[in-house]
């Protein structure tokens, strides 16, 4: 399988490729910030939050319908926590409904709420999207570690990346198996189960022998990569118009 589908546009030379990873980490944290702080009666300051990440989106060249499918892909997990805010919340009655047996009212500051973690969970996952799509995820690490995260931290998402693929493909080799063998016939539970189960214990074995792999190697516990991240003139640049962008949304509305 192909290994490029969480950094598939990374290699991409646009202006917000250029830019160092720790810029756009920092710049990324000051977004989801001011959108999260931001009341969710100030539609103006939502809408020129959007307008910039647009902007954003567009000078890095990725396409915007990957950008769209990637974020529908998230979304439902946010409606899923949030689509029952609007019948619990108490206040206003905005409209009454007979479900079966029971009746359902939605209030208005319900719908409030509603809107509120909707939007700004979209643009933060859009933020985040720019973020992973225009960055190698290894240089992502570096900037991560450079600024001063938890080595710990560091190293588990870097293992999940370089992993997750294997993972991923002794499943699709476990499916494949498990369907010569059922053909034609209803999966049942139990062989879903039983497979969740050998998965687990691949897994851990191949976690072993890596480890002891990575322990005869001379691994100490710190990542190395050869790209060097330095700031330019770029980064500053960038990082000072998009913070005073933002300060003046917030001041403004």
């Amino acid at each position: 399988m192909k290994h490029s589908f969480l950094d598939h546009y990374s290699e991409g030379n646009s202006l917000i490729h250029r830019l160092d990873p720790r810029t756009k980490l920092i710049t990324s944290l000051l977004f989801i910030l001011a959108v999260t702080s931001t009341p969710p009666t100030k539609w103006p300051a939502f809408a020129i939050y959007f307008c910039l990440i647009a902007i954003l989106l567009f000078l890095s060249r990725v396409p915007a319908l990957y950008v769209l499918k990637r974020s529908l892909v998230i979304m439902p997990f946010v409606l899923l926590i949030a689509i029952f805010i609007p019948f619990f919340k108490e206040g206003e009655v905005a409209g009454s409904y007979n479900i079966w047996l029971w009746q359902v009212s939605v209030t208005y500051s319900g719908l409030q709420v509603l809107w509120n973690v909707v939007i700004k969970a979209w643009l933060s996952i859009l933020s985040l999207i720019l973020l992973t799509s225009t960055t190698k995820f290894t240089s992502l690490l570096k900037g991560l570690e450079q600024l001063k995260m938890p080595r710990v931290m560091v190293m588990v998402l870097s293992f999940m990346y370089r992993y997750l693929f294997v993972l991923v493909d002794e499943v699709m080799r476990m499916k494949q198996a498990r369907d010569s063998r059922n053909f034609g016939k209803q999966q049942r539970m139990r062989t879903v189960a039983n497979m969740i189960g050998t998965l687990f214990i691949r897994s851990y074995e191949r976690g072993e022998r890596v480890y002891a792999a990575m322990l005869a190697r001379g691994f100490d516990g710190q990542m190395r990569t050869l790209d060097r991240l330095s700031f330019r003139k770029l980064d500053a640049c960038f990082g000072t118009g998009f913070g005073l962008a933002l300060i003046l949304t917030n001041l403004l509305y």
